[in-house]
């Protein structure tokens, strides 16, 4: 080859011998038009405001990561020209950061938040005696006795000494029923009095109630997530000095045996063209982001790149019975009218001693009145029946409505009847009776129903090769094994508080590889901060679940659990066609830089062509499958 012909061939390369690769770069930017190349800068410096800084403290620690592996990716599409796939670069990555920050911001925030359901004062008289005071719950000493009034929140965990009431514990259990409290009974610091006035003994301090322990387990969970290390990072530690290592030997071994400086130097330059990492980088943003959207779009919220990809080596998945595998809210699953009444019957006169009750079971009875159409009756003088039911008076006719022991109560109860109640309970369902003076008029079974499609979603989840699905609730196991054998589980654990359901999960994770953990309440958010991936039922989960999980089902819908494995197998898939496409071009053409056989705008067009093909590639996450 000439002297002439080789200077023609290098030219790129005598004008970054001559002025740098900033003088490439600049021959490269007074080939863009003048108003393209300054958005691109714009873009290039506003994105890599959030990379160049941590790149520059990488290259002073001398180790290698990947904001060090984007800058070099940015500076050598600089140098190549392609102002475009240095300014999509920069802005994917930064992009991307800022969602992960936003993310673990949003996470800690909620959780802080979960201490505003504890209230900030009690009523308290202290041990030993004296008078009653009021004061802030760190001040409560232990073993003082703490006054509660209705519709206040309890401000300690504490036993029960008088007084007998129903507490809304869902809060700590997830359990939308209340539970009834006599002496002796356990409550919670942020649940809620519903019914009556009472007093308890206050068992721990403000700083170690359950409420204070699911935060801490919560926040030192998330902590030992995010210690764990990036696949890209590693790779970008071991692959940015190997090729730099590379160029330079190549540039100059060669020529001690041989000669030819220039011809090596130039091929020394292909390889940091070909080494420049453009395609690997963007590929894995792209089809991330692709598939973000896409996640979205089907009402799946996803918080990360990281999250996404989780799901598709899920072998076990923990379920939350309330408010997950059920709705969560009590519902009248049938009537069974006696004595000649009819079923619409029964439920007019339920109704209407239930109109003015706030009681999760009294609204269950109304909105299953409303939901058949029926207008109730007009009820007189009803009066609460203290925790066993009320009473009141339709169209002059005393009419009563409660448990099984009210009816119990009333020696209105016959064989028959007593076998029908008791079918109900036993099939975990809260029995709600409702009688005259003379006889009982029907039964109303009331349950947290099973959610609708819950037993395919599970099967689906099987034949997707997920080992084991497993319920766990803060239910009693009567109500457990009903809600289970509707669903078709098979193993379930019950009455479990928020560290069991954690413990429970850790367990899990012990015997299989990557674990998710299914929820809606903040007594689920320890659990799913322990599991590989937490999902949240969005739409009526509470924000500190929603907040902790790494996914959220914003429709509340199990069959897009399903879904999300598919999803999240196709952006594995696609994740490594693309690292698979971009690493092998980059091998074939320094194997063919190093035998001295490819030439810059060899590398130049292999790595434009490597950036669309894989940019293209993770766009088809975009459409719906």
């Amino acid at each position: 080859m000439s002297e002439h012909d080789e200077r023609r061939r290098a030219g790129p390369v005598a004008a970054c011998a001559a002025g740098g690769l900033l003088a490439l770069a600049g021959l490269a930017a007074r080939a863009q038009p003048r108003l393209s190349a300054a958005l691109y800068l714009a873009s290039i410096i506003t994105s890599g405001w959030f990379i160049a800084p941590r790149a520059l403290q990488s290259l002073r620690g001398l180790r290698a990561d990947m904001h060090l592996l984007m800058t070099v990716a940015v500076t050598g599409a600089l140098a190549i020209g392609e102002w475009f796939e240095a300014a999509s670069v920069t802005f994917l990555f930064a992009l991307s950061l800022l969602m992960e920050r936003w993310s673990v911001g949003r996470a800690h925030r909620a959780i802080r938040r979960l201490l505003d359901l504890s209230p900030p004062t009690a009523r308290y008289r202290p041990p030993g005696g004296g008078n009653i005071a009021e004061g802030p719950v760190e001040a409560v000493p232990v073993d003082a006795t703490v006054h509660v009034r209705p519709g206040e929140r309890i401000p300690l965990d504490g036993v029960v000494i008088s007084g007998r009431t129903a507490v809304n514990e869902a809060p700590i259990t997830g359990e939308a029923a209340p539970a009834e409290k006599a002496p002796g009974d356990t409550v919670f610091a942020g649940t809620i009095n519903e019914s009556a006035a009472f007093t308890f003994r206050a068992t721990r301090p403000a700083a170690d109630t359950t409420l204070a322990r699911i935060i801490r387990l919560v926040e030192a969970a998330q902590g030992r997530r995010a210690r764990v290390a990036q696949w890209v990072d590693t790779f970008a530690r071991y692959y940015t000095p190997a090729v730099i290592g590379l160029a330079v030997l190549v540039a100059l071994l060669p020529p001690l045996f041989a000669g030819a400086w220039g011809r090596w130097f130039y091929q020394a330059l292909v390889i940091l063209v070909i080494a420049c990492p453009c395609a690997l980088v963007i590929s894995t943003p792209v089809t991330i982001v692709a598939g973000l959207a896409s996640a979205a779009r089907a009402g799946v919220l996803i918080k990360g790149g990281a999250f996404l990809e989780a799901p598709a080596g899920l072998d076990c998945i923990a379920l939350d019975k309330t408010g997950t595998v059920t709705y969560g809210t009590p519902e009248v699953q049938y009537v069974v009218p006696f004595s000649g009444h009819g079923e619409d019957d029964v439920l007019r006169c339920a109704a209407a001693l239930e109109t003015e009750s706030g009681h999760p079971i009294a609204r269950a009875v109304v909105r299953a009145a409303e939901r058949r159409g029926l207008s109730p009756p007009r009820a007189e003088g009803v009066r609460d029946l203290k925790g066993r039911g009320a009473e009141g008076r339709i169209r002059g006719a005393l009419y009563w409505i409660g448990s099984h022991r009210l009816m119990h109560e009333r020696g209105a109860e016959t064989p028959d009847m007593h076998a029908r109640a008791l079918a109900v309970e036993d099939a975990a369902h809260t029995l709600v009776a409702l009688g005259t003076e003379h006889h009982v008029c029907g039964l109303l079974a009331v349950a947290d129903g099973v959610r609708e499609g819950a037993a395919d979603c599970l099967r689906a989840l099987r034949a997707l090769g997920v080992e084991q699905l497993v319920m766990l609730t803060g239910d009693n196991g009567a109500t457990a094994a009903a809600v289970a054998r509707a669903a078709g589980i098979d193993t379930f654990q019950a009455e479990l508080l928020p560290e069991d359901k954690m413990q429970a999960v850790n367990a899990l994770a012990r015997r299989y590889r990557r674990v998710a953990m299914v929820g809606d309440g903040i007594n689920d958010a320890p659990a799913m901060a322990a599991a590989s991936v937490a999902v949240a039922m969005g739409a009526a989960g509470s924000d500190a679940a929603v907040e902790t999980a790494d996914i959220a089902l914003m429709a509340d819908d199990l069959s897009r659990l399903p879904w999300l494995i598919r999803h999240s197998r196709r952006t594995r898939r696609i994740i490594k066609q693309n690292i698979a496409f971009a690493l092998g071009l980059k091998a074939l053409f320094m194997a063919l830089a190093v035998s001295g056989a490819a030439t810059l705008w060899m590398a130049i067009t292999a790595d434009m062509g490597a950036s669309l093909v894989v940019i293209f590639n993770g766009l088809r996450m975009l459409r719906d499958r």
